[in-house]
């Protein structure tokens, strides 16, 4: 085998294991708001102010989470355009 296929083959491994790791890592994240969103439904002492501060750090994860995603998806994309030109 050349050098270059088993890096691309190790390339492929590491971002499909980074894909799932992310997939679940997003499945807790969402079931968590999902449990926090029901819990505030449920709790009518809890200020207004405090719901929407937990709603936008939720939003502020998302956001996060998205561009972790997109930069790592780049840069995978660009190692294996490297790869694929030599």
């Amino acid at each position: 085998m050349y050098p270059t296929h088993i890096a691309k083959q190790l390339i492929d491994f590491q971002k499909a294991t980074f894909d799932n790791i992310f997939s679940a890592m997003v499945l807790v994240q969402e079931q968590s708001e999902t449990m926090t969103h029901v819990l505030f439904e449920q709790v009518s002492w809890l200020p207004e102010e405090s719901k929407r501060i937990v709603d936008q750090w939720f939003s502020m994860n998302k956001k996060g989470r998205d561009e972790l995603k997109t930069a790592v998806d780049d840069n995978f994309n660009n190692v294996i355009e490297l790869l694929q030109s030599k």
